[in-house]
């Protein structure tokens, strides 16, 4: 086995926690960073730095955002009254393809996944919940994943809405079972916030 020095082997296991970047692919990274300019690995590391300094949530829907309210949740064009629920930020940029979604997105950074420990209350469902309570909202579209964990985070939360005054709808079944919606692409995902049905 070929043995790294210190500096090349601790950013090759850095490398390795990233999703879906194994240790072949983490040690093609490396290299490529090493053989690059010293002014654009310099750029990488501040875009990284700056992404941990700069990007907060936004204190109402949860989204990453640089300015605190988001975009989506200051824009006088959005209908702040219709609220959106996704499981990850990645997910909000599937249903703003479909270019017909106005309303603005709540984001609970995650399901529900007993197997792993995450309950409702590793969820960040609080600041919705409240907005509903308020009667802030007067429609909540579940537009969690229609996998087993995206199944039960809807209707966990369709639990938790129920009594207050607004319609609960969940997205219709357009996007594949057991998929990602971040991977949907624009038709299906407009068929799908179209087709959205009462839960």
């Amino acid at each position: 086995m070929s043995r790294y020095a210190e500096p090349m082997a601790r950013l090759i296991e850095e490398l390795k926690k990233l999703p879906g970047v194994g240790a072949k692919s983490a040690q093609r990274y490396a290299i490529h960073i090493l053989r690059a300019s010293d002014e654009d690995a310099a750029a990488l590391a501040d875009a990284v730095r700056g992404l941990k300094t700069s990007l907060r949530l936004c204190s109402i829907c949860n989204n990453v955002t640089d300015v605190d309210p988001c975009v989506y949740c200051v824009s006088p064009s959005r209908n702040q009254r219709l609220v959106c629920v996704v499981e990850e930020p990645t997910n909000i940029a599937a249903v703003e393809r479909t270019q017909t979604y106005q309303g603005v997105y709540h984001v609970l950074h995650g399901t529900l996944s007993p197997l792993h420990g995450v309950g409702p209350d590793q969820l960040r469902a609080e600041t919705l919940l409240r907005r509903v309570e308020r009667g802030e909202v007067d429609e909540v579209i579940l537009a969690t994943s229609p996998t087993l964990e995206g199944e039960a985070t809807a209707d966990w939360l369709a639990g938790a809405l129920r009594g207050f005054p607004a319609r609960i709808t969940r997205i219709a079944t357009g996007v594949p079972a057991g998929s990602d919606i971040e991977y949907a692409d624009e038709v299906t995902m407009a068929r799908a916030i179209e087709g959205r049905r009462d839960v």
